[in-house]
């Protein structure tokens, strides 16, 4: 099954990092927060990916063209015998990675129309470029194969921003609650759909959102049902996400890290 990400957004509220560079590349630990999504599903069977490339993404055709050259120690013959060997391996030797240009301003519904031939009538997952989350594939796969819907999206429980103080009714404080989980659920993306999903995006405008008229008149439809992921979400929508998922990283604490 093909992993379909979107790639192609300015991702404006991180400026201090996409204003050189496009989301997805933004690093973690050394290494893009692409890469990370990869390993992720890659470690669980998901190993052929289908970029949706917009803003800045002739530098992700870029990342990908010279990665073995990054990744592998590397052996040059000068001269007019010139040749590269490359001396090592690396775990990602069977992924598959399509980078398919899908405009510079299109919205997300726009993207995902675009990349229809490339997914050739199968079942794929979506997943957004900027975001990680420790999901169980199989259980997920499984949810949406059990309810026989078009379409599945995994949610996530909202982590607080800040703590809470409980308090009497005259003001007495009780205790400090620091950032508890809300009972509310947000989507997480982690998408998986069947390829009729495509009927909702026909005559869509290039620039029109998924998440807006396709998504709402797939749930009038009660062909979209939410998988409940428990365990951690991490979006990373600024640069104090980007920081925190950095410390996560460095601290040895990235959840997301099953490989």
């Amino acid at each position: 099954m093909k992993v379909v990400i979107l790639c192609g957004g300015l991702g404006t509220r991180l400026r201090e990092e996409t204003e050189f560079r496009p989301k997805p590349l933004v690093e973690i630990g050394g290494r893009p927060i692409l890469w990370h999504i990869m390993k992720v599903l890659g470690h669980q069977g998901l190993r052929e990916f289908v970029c949706c490339l917009g803003y800045k993404g002739n530098l992700i055709k870029d990342f990908f063209l010279n990665y073995e050259a990054m990744t592998n120690d590397i052996e040059v013959q000068l001269g007019s015998k010139f040749s590269v060997t490359y001396l090592g391996t690396h775990a990602e030797q069977d992924y598959s990675v399509r980078l398919v240009d899908t405009g510079a301003t299109a919205g997300t519904g726009g993207r995902v129309s675009r990349i229809q031939r490339h997914v050739a009538g199968e079942r794929f997952m979506l997943c957004y470029g900027d975001s990680l989350a420790n999901v169980d594939v199989s259980a997920l796969l499984a949810f949406h194969e059990a309810h026989g819907k078009l379409a599945t999206v995994t949610t996530a429980r909202v982590p607080a921003r800040f703590g809470m103080i409980e308090m009497s009714d005259a003001g007495q404080v009780e205790r400090f609650r620091e950032k508890p989980t809300e009972e509310a659920y947000i989507s997480a993306g982690f998408f998986v759909f069947e390829p009729a999903v495509f009927e909702y995006l026909d005559g869509a405008d290039d620039t029109g959102m998924l998440e807006r008229e396709p998504l709402e008149r797939m749930a009038r439809d009660h062909q979209l049902m939410a998988y409940r992921h428990e365990g951690d979400f991490f979006p990373m929508d600024t640069h104090r996400d980007h920081v925190a998922l950095n410390e996560l990283w460095s601290s040895g604490k990235a959840s997301w890290k099953i490989w």
